[in-house]
């Protein structure tokens, strides 16, 4: 079973964005991908009204949750939606969380995964500051789906610097796991191409690390090297800036191999206590 991640290169203009995300996700389909992985913010960047987005998706009243349901079905295929703004279910006045979802091919969502852990780190680029937690609530879930290329496991960006969700993903069964981000342009080049990596290794997972790889308004630059990485850590397809669909082919029998030859579910001497929210928000 073929899967596909994509690079993006978002602007500020919903609808044009998604125009652009069609026509990817039209050629993940047309090369075979039953599942298809959209990078971070996918559908805008460089926004200040993250809070207006998220309170019409959940009133039914945004464009971004229909063109979801509709792309999926009209392509039969599996979207993984980067992340979009989404208030908790039925609370549209709530914060938002940095929601990422999984659609079937039927259009139907199927798992929801908010992310856990908020970039709010300073960094030596032109936006210097970046505090995500000022526009999103932190998650609180370890999300883990049935899908047809495998149980899949879902994460967002900085999550990739935290291995202990990695490890409850593994713990639950995951098979491959999502990692649609939005890396600086500074942090990207020192860390991208490690934490892909080692995630991969760690889990003995598939790594299907979606991105964002340009200028974007703010002003921001993000990294890209949108990549699949197997079991095994190699780096099946990379794609270093602009707009990309990479495909690749789940190797059942090879992943359960290494996982039989090397079972360090098995010798794991240290476990996590699952997902916790952070104190501030105890």
């Amino acid at each position: 079973m073929s899967f596909a991640v994509i690079q993006m290169v978002s602007q500020s203009d919903v609808l044009a964005n998604l125009a652009q995300a069609r026509r990817l996700l039209e050629q993940a389909a047309t090369g075979g991908a039953k599942l298809a992985v959209l990078p971070e913010n996918f559908p805008a960047m460089g926004r200040r009204d993250v809070a207006d987005i998220g309170r019409a998706e959940d009133l039914g009243e945004g464009p971004i949750l229909p063109w979801l349901k509709q792309a999926a079905r009209d392509l039969t295929l599996w979207i993984v939606a980067g992340t979009l703004p989404l208030p908790p279910k039925d609370q549209p006045n709530a914060k938002s969380n940095a929601c990422s979802l999984l659609i079937n091919d039927q259009g139907e969502i199927v798992a929801r995964y908010d992310k856990l852990h908020l970039f709010d780190v300073d960094v030596a680029d032109a936006r210097g500051r970046y505090r995500e937690s000022d526009d999103y609530a932190f998650g609180g879930n370890v999300v883990v789906a049935d899908t047809p290329v495998g149980r899949l496991g879902l994460t967002v960006c900085y999550d990739l610097r935290f291995p202990e969700l990695y490890s409850e993903l593994r713990a639950a069964g995951a098979e491959l796991i999502t990692a649609p981000s939005a890396f600086t342009a500074v942090t990207g080049a020192a860390h991208w191409d490690v934490l892909i990596r080692a995630r991969a290794i760690e889990t003995q997972c598939y790594l299907l690390a979606a991105a964002q790889g340009g200028v974007h308004p703010g002003p921001r630059e993000t990294f890209g090297h949108a990549a699949i990485v197997d079991p095994w850590g190699r780096v099946l397809t990379q794609q270093d800036q602009g707009e990309a669909v990479l495909l690749a082919e789940r190797d059942s029998s090879e992943q359960a191999s290494i996982r039989a030859r090397m079972p360090v579910v098995n010798h794991r001497r240290f476990f996590s206590q699952g997902a916790q929210r952070p104190a501030s928000e105890r």
